[in-house]
């Protein structure tokens, strides 16, 4: 298993902020001391200027570049948020590269990215490294990409990237209603099964086997996963009720469909991050 990360990435913070250095730090420290599976680190590949351009217009770049202010009440003005958002999309990237060669793979970096749409950035993302791998992957010539959400959050900036863009298509599986309030319909190429708050792991089960279901008529050459945990029961920031295990399942689930998986770190905010992450990972191994 190649994981892909950048201590780097710990380097910036703010006091209560629930996307803090922590999540990465102690499933770092977990995978180091955990026997089950081998682990090969890796790094991020180097995030070329024209795959950013893909996803994002040149005004939000340049704003994540040079901030002149917080991008919104969750989403603050980080000093190098620019290099840090940057190593992000390379480590998507990086994992992109590895799928293409049937290596399993992880990128275990932040921030995450599944919300920055074409023109902002929001929900504690800049860059949105999933969006950028799909159509980088279009661009080398991979016919149908398929981008399959199991964070909490609808991956709003994922859909508005790609919505209608040929070859391509966004599956997602979120509570609704929760942040950011988008994902209710389904429409163009773009999937969306909601949970309801307080749902049982099993109705979740279903939406997420509804989703593969979709995903597997779609028939893609290549899947990028944005592995969000935050559906867990202990997860502060919304109020599904998945188990450990169900993360194992999703893993096998996607596993099982023989396909290049590109996997990258969105959501999951409880202390048990590093042992959900590390379920996802027996479950794709």
């Amino acid at each position: 298993m190649h994981i892909i990360t950048d201590k780097r990435c710990l380097n910036y913070s703010q006091q209560e902020h629930p996307e803090r250095p922590q999540r990465v730090a102690a499933t770092l420290e977990f995978l180091r001391a955990q026997k089950e599976i081998e682990i090969i680190w890796d790094k991020p590949a180097l995030a070329k200027e024209s795959l950013i351009e893909k996803a994002h217009i040149l005004e939000h770049i340049h704003l994540v570049e040079n901030p002149i202010d917080a991008f919104d009440a969750d989403t603050p003005n980080y000093p190098n948020i620019d290099a840090h958002a940057r190593r992000s999309v390379g480590g998507a990237l990086r994992a992109l590269e590895l799928a293409q060669k049937n290596k399993p793979n992880f990128s275990l970096l932040r921030p995450p990215g599944h919300h920055a749409t074409k023109k902002k950035a929001m929900g504690f993302c800049f860059f949105n490294s999933i969006a950028i791998t799909a159509l980088a992957a279009r661009s080398a010539g991979v016919k149908k990409v398929a981008v399959f959400d199991f964070d909490v959050h609808h991956g709003n900036g994922t859909e508005d990237i790609l919505r209608k863009v040929d070859g391509t298509a966004f599956f997602s599986i979120h509570q609704h209603p929760a942040y950011p309030g988008t994902g209710s319909e389904s429409f163009d190429n773009c999937h969306n099964f909601t949970v309801a708050p307080d749902s049982s792991n099993l109705i979740w089960r279903k939406a997420a086997s509804a989703a593969l279901v979709e995903m597997n008529k779609f028939d893609p050459d290549l899947i990028c996963v944005s592995a969000g945990f935050d559906a867990y029961k202990r997860d502060p920031l919304c109020q599904q009720q998945l188990e450990i295990d169900d993360y194992q399942w999703i893993g096998q689930q996607l596993q099982s469909l023989k396909k290049p998986l590109a996997n990258i770190l969105e959501g999951g905010y409880s202390n048990d991050l590093p042992k959900l992450i590390f379920a996802y990972l027996k479950g794709i191994a």
